[in-house]
């Protein structure tokens, strides 16, 4: 099965990785060709546009940054996707974006008999690299199931919302509790500091705790060197 992959940021390119990893054959776009050095070290085929990357795919995983970076990628550019997808060919769209700007690019893919699952995924970089992301998945379930062998590559979970922006109304959801946490975390850390406490003590006796949380292990030793890397 040929995959191609539009978007190599913070979560893009390690999931390309580990598609790599999987054997998967892939051909990679980005818009800053940098971030393509890695991927084809382990052996993806670069392309030049998104419409050269996805000509032969069987399935194009998507991770970009927002609604217009997602309708440029797949439609609007002069050498978007769309001009180069095959009809039965399956998008699976991992980036966070509207779900109006999803269920319009399903549409638009639609009418050139291109299948369109939203896909947003949660739990960072870290389980970007692990592949042990929780994927939210909207659309045809029939397509999540021809989805299901590169998502089982990419997450560890794997939930059907319904249809087409179902998965990021789910995503939603998941930034309220991460947003939340995040505020919880950083309020925590500055009330320990005027406190008089050591943050990294307070943070390790506290982990295993009622307090422990995703946040709490993975974000406060950014939180508390104030180093935010993508």
């Amino acid at each position: 099965m040929a995959v191609a992959c539009l978007g190599l940021g913070a979560l893009g390119a390690p999931m390309a990785l580990n598609l790599l990893r999987a054997g998967h054959p892939l051909t990679v776009y980005n818009r800053s060709p940098e971030r393509l050095e890695p991927l084809l070290a382990a052996g993806a085929q670069a392309a030049s546009t998104p419409a050269e990357a996805v000509a032969g795919a069987d399935r194009v995983l998507v991770c970009v940054s927002d609604d217009a970076a997602l309708r440029s990628v797949l439609l609007e550019q002069p050498q978007a996707a769309i001009h180069g997808l095959r009809a039965g060919s399956l998008v699976i769209d991992c980036s966070t974006v509207s779900p109006a700007a999803g269920v319009a690019v399903a549409a638009a893919l639609a009418a050139r008999g291109v299948g369109y699952l939203d896909a947003p995924v949660t739990g960072g970089t870290e389980g970007a690299r692990a592949g042990t992301l929780s994927v939210l998945v909207g659309g045809n379930a029939a397509d999540l199931e021809r989805a299901r062998p590169l998502l089982a590559v990419i997450g560890q979970r794997i939930t059907h919302f319904g249809a087409v922006g179902a998965g990021q109304r789910a995503k939603a959801v998941n930034q309220v509790l991460v947003a939340g946490s995040y505020a919880a975390v950083a309020e925590a850390l500055a009330l320990a500091e005027r406190l008089g406490l050591d943050q990294p003590q307070v943070v390790e006796a506290l982990r295993g705790g009622a307090a422990g949380s995703w946040a709490l292990e993975h974000r406060s030793a950014a939180m508390i060197a104030d180093h935010y890397p993508l």
